[in-house]
């Protein structure tokens, strides 16, 4: 069931164990990931080729109002995570409140780590990089593609609604 991949923040290092234990290269990834886009399919189905599981932290309404402005998010934080964790190619959800994903690491505590090619290594959060490197986990970039943003996407409806 797609509940039982939407985990709390709590409960997320006990569950990323049991995978560990398993057997499984973990892979994570965070974002807001509102007003789910071909974009966001794509990447997402990127990051689970790195590794056997795929965990993705979404930012909470608060952390994606501070990072997107008023407005934001559409959708709130517990559809996000219902939406995402629909996809096949992810395993858990979690959601953690805090801009930055420095706690989310430090519990899911991946193989690997990858983000979007709008990232490189040295614009990541210096925060999230110590904690990566505590970790002993490998990051890697999914090229981004152009075309595909929520932003762009909410300026296009916006404009069709006037």
């Amino acid at each position: 069931m797609i509940s039982d991949k939407i985990v709390p923040l709590k409960e997320l290092a006990q569950r990323a164990n049991k995978l560990r234990a398993a057997g499984k290269k973990i892979v994570a990834t965070n974002g807001c990931f509102d007003l789910l886009h071909v974009g966001h399919i794509r990447y997402l189905s990127a990051a689970r080729v790195f590794g056997d599981a795929l965990i993705v932290g979404i930012n909470g309404d608060k952390s994606v109002r501070e990072l997107k402005g008023a407005g934001r998010p559409v959708n709130n934080e517990n559809d996000r995570a219902e939406i995402v964790a629909a996809l096949e190619c992810v395993d858990l959800v979690t959601i953690f409140p805090e801009v930055r994903a420095t706690r989310f690491l430090e519990l899911a505590s991946p193989h690997i780590y990858v983000k979007g090619g709008d990232y490189n290594r040295d614009t990541l959060n210096a925060e999230e990089r110590q904690v990566l490197q505590k970790i002993g986990a490998k990051i890697d970039i999914v090229p981004f593609e152009r075309g595909y943003s929520t932003s762009e996407l909410l300026a296009r409806l916006n404009k069709i609604k006037k």
